[in-house]
């Protein structure tokens, strides 16, 4: 697996993804139909609870490869290009499994993008994060600042190729952790490991509503969340969970 542009390693319910292409892990096609192989199949093994995604060297992801833009000239090569550019962000997103960003450097333009896609952010202290591509004469990535960060440091962001550092976005709340480069992948792990000590099947729910409800109004998000509750009320691992709790012992799951 260490030749692989994006190396799986599955341990203890754990999926570790790395970006492996160096000196900078930009993302060209290759790299981009990796990931989206890499996270299809992540949502379907059933010895996989949960997944971190990380980056390989002293960079997270420098955005995409400028060597592989599609040839304008070239009928339909964007539209090819631009929906593979989409699923490498919508892979993650639509994952069955929470999915942790632990992002060890750099993360600029599609590396914010890939870390936006995510569900919960840890960060090293050498990271920075930005969105360039309006200095190289482009604009794209709004959608994926937007879900990030409020309407003035997204447009600052946006229009400048402003570079913010990981201590900023702890300080303003936007990732969970700001570590040293050691103790990242420890402390993402460690938020793994709880992650994967609970119910599977409640799990993949919570995850799908956690996606679903960011899309509807209060109203009816609330009633979809009591329609997954019912429905994992009537599941082993929850007769299980209120048996554990009876008995003040740890559950254990088996997905059903």
């Amino acid at each position: 697996m260490s030749g692989d542009i994006v190396t799986l390693e599955v341990s203890d319910n754990i999926a570790l993804v790395t970006l492996n292409r160096p000196p900078v892990n930009a993302l060209d096609r290759a790299m981009r139909d990796r990931i989206v192989a890499v996270f299809d199949e992540i949502s379907e093994r059933q010895d996989v609870r949960v997944a971190i995604l990380t980056g390989a060297g002293k960079v997270f992801c420098s955005g995409a490869d400028l060597k592989d833009r599609p040839d304008p000239t070239k009928v339909g090569a964007f539209h090819s290009h631009n929906r593979i550019t989409r699923e490498t962000g919508n892979c993650i997103r639509e994952c069955s499994k929470p999915v942790i960003a632990a992002i060890n450097g750099v993360a600029l333009g599609a590396g914010v993008g890939l870390m936006a896609s995510c569900d919960i952010f840890y960060a090293c202290e050498e990271a920075v994060f930005g969105m360039p591509e309006i200095n190289v004469g482009l604009a794209g990535g709004a959608a994926m600042l937007n879900t990030l960060f409020g309407r003035s440091l997204m447009r600052r962001m946006f229009f400048t190729g402003y570079r913010v550092p990981a201590a900023e976005l702890y300080r303003l709340g936007i990732i969970e952790a700001c570590t040293t480069k050691e103790n990242l992948l420890p402390e993402a792990m460690k938020l793994a490991r709880e992650i994967a000590s609970k119910s599977p099947i409640a799990m993949e729910y919570a995850k799908n509503a956690a996606n679903m409800v960011e899309l509807m109004p209060p109203r009816d998000a609330y009633r979809f969340e009591q329609n997954i509750t019912m429905a994992l009320s009537k599941t082993e691992d929850a007769k299980e969970a209120r048996m554990a709790f009876l008995e003040k012992r740890a559950p254990v799951f088996k997905g059903r």
